[in-house]
Formats: structure tokens, sequence, C-alpha cells
């Protein structure tokens, strides 16, 4: 089994100009953050002033869990020790341009990312937790909204986890963080978790780096790179747990632009193909290798 190799095509690229392996994914935790104060809304002039409003208690409980100004997590059991390999190993990605981890990102005019050089990007979006808000109910659309103190206010949250933090033990400290104490006895609630595990490659062996720089080399006339991705692959962290010993070619065509899960999403055919070609070779490779033997 020391050359077991498994392979997942569902992955990314920095570019169409090489062979891209990823190194590690992150995990991901979903769950409802629920706030609710009143028995029924109430009119804003009579209760204002008097009555908090839940969307304020909303934001006051994520800002124990994220700063709102830098975009930190501030629980530590959400980070992990980023391995000292990973950060050489990012290094290299300055050598492809000041953006290339955000040129193809649609920002508005005038908008603009996170500070960093394009290594400090990349470990960010691979190697630490971030939050976003990706639902929220309880607030009637605008052309409905009345002066009324609603009586709640959910919201979705999705939090992004390094490659090695445990989701089930990242639960259970943010739901003790958002429940203790709420702000005017608000009723507070963190329900629905879903969450995948993240997972973080093996030290590439000797075989496997010879394999793979052969595809590259032979397919796109330059080396493969290695990169984090900032999503998720649960069955990944699955595998890697039942087969510690194997090695793990994970690749894939969502390059540049291919806005994945998109309304437009696109493959880049030429680029597709000569991925094609790069995994076959590498399965060539491992074949001769151990088992023409």
């Amino acid at each position: 089994y020391q050359r077991r190799v498994h392979g997942c095509l569902d992955s990314g690229a920095l570019n169409y100009e090489q062979l891209w392996l990823t190194s590690s994914l992150r995990g991901v935790l979903n769950f409802a953050l629920n706030v609710s104060l009143l028995e029924e809304g109430i009119h804003s002039g009579i209760g204002g002033g008097i009555v908090p409003c839940t969307f304020r208690i909303v934001r006051q409980l994520l800002s124990r869990i994220e700063d709102e100004k830098t975009g930190e997590i501030l629980i530590p059991e959400l980070h992990c020790t980023i391995p000292q390999q990973v950060v050489e190993q990012m290094q290299s990605i300055n050598d492809l341009g000041p953006d290339i981890m955000t040129k193809d990102l649609p920002f508005k005019k005038g908008a603009f990312a996170f500070n960093g050089t394009s290594a400090d990007l990349a470990i960010a979006n691979s190697w630490k937790p971030c939050l976003a808000i990706t639902g929220v109910q309880g607030l009637p659309p605008l052309e409905r909204a009345g002066n009324v103190l609603r009586t709640s206010t959910s919201v979705a949250v999705s939090i992004r986890l390094p490659p090695t933090v445990n989701p089930e033990e990242a639960l259970a400290v943010i739901k003790a963080t958002l429940e203790r104490d709420p702000p005017h006895g608000a009723h507070v609630q963190v329900s629905n978790p879903i969450h995948g595990v993240g997972w973080a490659a093996p030290p590439m062996q000797p075989w496997l780096v010879d394999a793979v720089s052969a595809a590259s080399n032979s397919y796109f006339s330059k080396n493969f790179g290695l990169t984090g991705l900032g999503g998720s692959i649960p069955f990944m962290g699955m595998l890697g747990k039942l087969f510690p010993q194997a090695q793990f070619v994970i690749t894939g065509v969502l390059g540049p632009q291919s806005n994945a899960h998109g309304p437009n999403e696109f493959l880049h055919i030429d680029y597709t193909k000569r991925i094609t070609c790069c995994v076959a070779s590498i399965v060539s490779s491992h074949f001769q290798s151990c088992c023409s033997k």
C-alpha cells in the first residue's frame, strides 16, 4: 500500500499554464443563528429607544467570533498552526504576480481585496478561517418594510475552517460563545449545523513528484504547481483518514473565470484536454513503477 494513489478531479488551478495539484482543502461549518426578543412586533415609535433591535443583537454576537473591521476570526480554536512547508510552498505564488489571487474576482469598480502579497492571500484563503453570512430570515423585502421593531432575526452563517481544525469541536466552541450571556436577555440559539472536514495532503513521495513533474512538463512545457484550495471536498478528509499511507493527486479545471457553480460556468477546453493527458500520464507512471514488475 505504499504506492496506493487516490485521485480527485474536482479541484482548481491558479492559471491555465501548468498542471496544478491541490495540497489542502478547508473544512466548512454552516449553522443558523437566531435571536428573538419580542412575542409580537411593535411600532418603532413606541418601542424605539426602549426595546433593542434584534438585528443589532445579531451584530453584537457576531462580533464575538469575528472582528468586523479586519475579518479576523477571534476564537483561537478555529485556527491551526500552519506547517512551515506550507508557508514556504506558498511563497512561490508571489512569482505569478501581485494580482494572481485577485485579478479574476468580479469586484465592482473601486472595490478591492484584503491587503497582502499573493502568498499572504493564498495562505489566508487556504489555511485561515473566515466567516460569511449567506442568508437571512425575519427581514421583510425593502418595499414591504415598515416602522416596526421585529420579533426576531435569523442569519445563516458559513465558516470556512483550516484543513486540520475539527468542525465538531469548532461548533461546540462557537455555540458556547454565541449563546452565553445574551444581550438584553434575548433568546439566542445556534441550530441546524452542517459541517464537512478539511484535508491536508501528506508529503509527496519522490516517485510521485517525478511522475507529476514529467506529466506537466510533457503537456505544458512547465513544471507543476502546488496550492491550497479555499473550498471543501469533504470526502477527501474521509479518504485521508481511511488510507493514511496513500498518496493523493487532487487536480481539476476550475481555473480563472471558470465561475464554478455560477450561471455561466465554463471549462477551458484546451486546459481540460491537457489535464486529461496529465492524469493519464500519472496513472501510467504509477503502473510502470509498481505494477508492471
